[in-house]
């Protein structure tokens, strides 16, 4: 088996499915990629996308460890195990689905799942180190699919320095960088996040990856609790709502705003303790439902224009280019356009990448560059380490 592995590490051209399950536990994104070469050669090929939904019960089994300080160890023991086993099943039938041989598929990229996400500026503990933990063992998946599995892709980046999030930047300058315009990858998940590619005719030391605050995450909580729904289709019960300014200001009253870029946050702070919290300080705990969405969207919309207002930007074209689940809530895009006039605010699939694909792609493209071994090719800007990527996991 090591001698595959050397082979693949010497190929031109590696076949590698990206997998990823984000902070929203909606399901499991799958992208099968052709990558040709690495570094500032590389060229990618999205042959399969799909995007498998989770079941209820594996949901509610997965929140019972979910960004919790005090969990049930034998529950995270067990889950290590029985996520990886579930992804692995996940990828054998979608393999089957795309009438894909498994012989055919180089390399297995899976993200795991983040189950705790602990960095000093979040935890404000300087005695422990920055930490996070993402579980859904890779030998598991690479036992049951007979391929050879790159998992556990934030442990090096935290050891060599880094918060272990957010990684889009390594992944994102080898695809997107343009010579003409200054652009922000924008991410719109459970958490915000961007990548800042300054135009290449300027500038490559200043790109840098940040998280801006929350997401979907709040909102989705919400909807939840109050409405029985998964999330707000199309913002619109945010849509029906006032932002209300008192609620809104208790929201942005927290140190992470203060923190300079590049920083990383999660749902362990913004989460619907947060937000009880907030309207208590505001004495809002009688909004009506629509008016709290409306305000959690503003939230969301105005976090992330502060954060790439902070960025000192080039004189040239400046365009946001969304990803993520976000994406797809028309209420949000309109108003950070509105709040963001003199940026473009574009969808990623004007790129070429189908936005709902991209966070599975970029870890294909990381599980790439370590197989092809220069850690060169994974510079990452301001604030992120140079080192490559991942665990790997043989079959047997």
């Amino acid at each position: 088996m090591i001698a595959k592995l050397a082979e693949i590490a010497n190929k031109q051209e590696r076949t590698i499915l990206g997998m990823m399950s984000g902070t929203s536990l909606d399901g499991l994104d799958l992208a099968l990629c052709v990558i040709r070469g690495a570094g500032k050669d590389t060229s990618l090929e999205v042959l399969q996308f799909k995007t498998i939904s989770y079941a209820p019960s594996f949901v509610k089994e997965v929140k019972a460890i979910f960004s919790k300080p005090r969990i049930d160890l034998a529950k995270l023991c067990a889950m290590n195990a029985i996520i990886g086993s579930t992804h692995a099943a996940m990828v054998l039938d979608t393999l089957e689905d795309w009438n894909t041989p498994r012989k055919e598929v180089d390399l297995i990229a899976s993200h795991g799942q983040t189950v705790y996400h602990a960095p000093q500026s979040l935890t404000g503990n300087y005695h422990v180190p920055n930490s996070t933990l993402q579980i859904g063992d890779g030998d598991h998946v690479a036992v049951k699919t007979g391929i050879i599995t790159l998992s556990d892709f934030r442990q090096k980046h935290v050891a060599a320095g880094g918060e272990g999030a957010p990684l889009a930047v390594y992944g994102d300058r080898l695809l997107f960088s343009h010579k003409e315009e200054d652009r922000f990858l924008l991410n719109i998940g459970g958490i915000s996040n961007f990548t800042y590619l300054p135009a290449a005719k300027y500038d490559t030391d200043n790109l840098l990856s940040t998280d801006t605050g929350p997401g979907n995450t709040l909102m989705n909580h919400y909807m939840q609790q109050h409405f029985n729904q998964a999330f707000d289709d199309d913002g619109q019960f945010a849509s029906k709502g006032t932002v209300h300014p008192k609620l809104l200001e208790a929201l942005f009253d927290h140190s992470f705003f203060a923190l300079p870029t590049p920083k990383t946050t999660g749902p362990e702070l913004f989460n619907l303790a947060y937000l009880t919290a907030a309207q208590k300080n505001s004495s809002t705990q009688k909004l009506a439902h629509e008016d709290v969405m409306a305000t959690l969207a503003a939230f969301t919309v105005n976090s992330i224009a502060l954060s790439i207002e902070s960025i000192q930007t080039n004189d040239t074209i400046k365009k946001i280019l969304v990803s993520g689940g976000g994406f797809h809530n028309s209420n949000l895009m309109y108003h950070l356009q509105k709040r963001l006039p003199s940026y473009i605010v574009n969808p990623l699939d004007e790129l070429g990448v189908t936005s709902d694909a991209k966070e599975a792609i970029l870890f294909a493209l990381l599980a790439n560059e370590t197989i092809a071994g220069n850690p060169q090719g994974m510079m990452g800007g301001i604030g992120a380490p140079t080192v490559s990527l991942g665990k790997i996991s043989l079959p047997y």
